[in-house]
């Protein structure tokens, strides 16, 4: 018996995120593999975007899950199911917050220890980390950001979504999203030199 259940196991999880798609809504129970296989990943980047407590992220995410079942008939087969969970994702944490009053105080995710050098692979932000940041000061650059710039800054280099993917998580077409991220490049920028220019202040000591 184990072996059969680990055998079928095996063959779920070799399976494409789109084909188990259509073999849960002929079996619910099939959807724990897709959940399986997004939950790290989705709070990772619930935490990431919302700056939320982690017990607020793994309340999102069960709703994103809840949500995602919910809607699986009305899944596009023009998008990946990942940009498609993620788009789910995205909205959910947008109407987290909206219903909130204040948002709860900044957190680190302990997951961006690699974070410099994930940022330091671009070319434009590479110069700006030349002072060697450490990497909570730019998480601090980034939490300074706007929001939708430091979501399209997450997605593009830290969550490694291409062009194609953010315009779908975001449903914006990707000319504009190429912008967002242009301008993205330019206020963390911006912000690596206010810090390094206040002497004193945090960031100072590399000026």
């Amino acid at each position: 018996m184990r072996k059969e259940k680990k055998a079928e196991s095996n063959s779920f999880e070799n399976k494409t995120d789109e084909q188990l798609v259509a073999l849960t809504l002929k079996n619910a129970d099939v959807y724990g593999f897709l959940v399986q296989r997004y939950e790290e990943k989705l709070l990772r980047y619930i935490m990431r975007i919302s700056r939320s407590t982690k017990e607020d992220g793994e309340d999102i995410l069960q709703d994103v899950f809840l949500s995602a079942y919910k809607n699986l008939n009305d899944f596009d087969q023009d998008l990946k199911f990942s940009s498609w969970i993620y788009r789910i994702t995205h909205n959910k944490v947008i109407s987290h917050f909206r219903k909130v009053t204040a948002r709860p105080k900044t957190t680190t995710y302990e997951g961006d220890s690699n974070l410099l050098n994930i940022l330091a692979s671009d070319e434009d932000l590479a110069r700006e980390l030349e002072r060697k940041y450490t990497v909570v000061e730019v998480k601090d650059i980034l939490d300074k950001l706007d929001e939708r710039y430091r979501e399209v800054l997450v997605l593009k280099f830290l969550e490694e979504k291409d062009y194609k993917e953010i315009s779908d998580i975001l449903e914006k077409p990707m000319g504009t999203v190429a912008t967002l991220i242009s301008r993205a490049k330019q206020q963390f920028k911006e912000k690596t030199k206010d810090g390094s220019s206040k002497g004193k202040g945090r960031f100072g000591r590399f000026g």
